[in-house]
């Protein structure tokens, strides 16, 4: 089993206000991906590199309410009012070659292996019934790709790339735990704090950014 980083989770109120959010803050708007029909949500992508993008994803209000909480806990009261203030980096996504045995080595609760879609694209993900995120957003969501075509491999080149990725928890060892028994560890450093978070340093064309 192996396992690297896919991509970034930006949650917004609006697909609008969440692209509009990035391009000012990377100089860059997000293009257009498409719906999750299953969990009633939509997206739009920018490339980080080969392999890698950032996701910017929102409630689809057009789309049909699902039949279980929507993943990245986009239905909690709690994410609601934090983005009606504005957009935020919540989560990411790490991509494996076999996830039901990376599942099974995770001892935080990262939710059963569902199959997705969006357009062409086939995967499967972990998502937890509750709909929460795993390690309070610190350990990533599981994905596998159908095979070898990525979002990534179509998308322009931004001129934007991850540099760092680091999160804080008021229970470090139990992130970093999760983290090992991934493989991950060497892709996020997870410190102490009171309150969890979770953020990355981008490189852009106007220098270095943090979401």
């Amino acid at each position: 089993m192996t396992a690297a980083f896919d991509h970034l989770v930006v949650a917004a109120a609006t697909l609008e206000q969440g692209e509009k959010h990035i391009e000012a803050l990377l100089g860059v708007r997000p293009q257009r991906g498409g719906k999750h029909v299953a969990m009633g949500t939509h997206n739009s992508l920018l490339k980080l590199g080969s392999k890698s993008f950032l996701e910017v994803i929102a409630v689809d209000p057009d789309g049909v309410l699902p039949s279980q909480p929507r993943w990245f806990a986009l239905d909690s009261p709690a994410m609601r009012d934090a983005l009606t203030r504005q957009p935020k980096l919540i989560h990411w996504v790490a991509r494996t070659d076999d996830i039901e045995a990376a599942r099974r080595a995770c001892p935080v609760d990262i939710g059963q292996v569902q199959p997705m879609e969006r357009g062409s694209f086939h995967w499967r993900i972990t998502i937890p019934e509750d709909g929460h995120l795993p390690g309070d957003g610190l350990v990533p969501t599981l994905i596998q790709w159908s095979d070898a075509s990525h979002p990534a491999d179509t998308l322009p080149d931004s001129g934007v790339r991850l540099a760092t990725l680091a999160g804080a928890h008021p229970k470090p060892a139990e992130i970093r735990a999760a983290l090992q028994a991934l493989s991950l560890s060497d892709t996020i450093k997870v410190t102490f704090a009171a309150t969890p978070r979770l953020a990355a340093l981008l490189q852009t064309t106007r220098g270095p950014v943090t979401l």
